[in-house]
């Protein structure tokens, strides 16, 4: 009555992210600024 619906091996695969994508993050990372007041964080874009 149960269906296996895993019959396929499921394996993660590896990740490769191109240059532009890992420059645009980390550039956007270094923009980004969170400042807490109080009981608020605001996060602001440097750019």
């Amino acid at each position: 009555m149960a269906k296996i619906y895993t019959k396929k091996n499921v394996a993660p695969k590896a990740l490769k992210p191109k240059k532009e994508v890992v420059s645009f993050l980390l550039n956007y990372s270094k923009a980004l600024c969170v400042l807490k007041v109080e009981n608020i964080s605001i996060e602001i874009i440097s750019n």
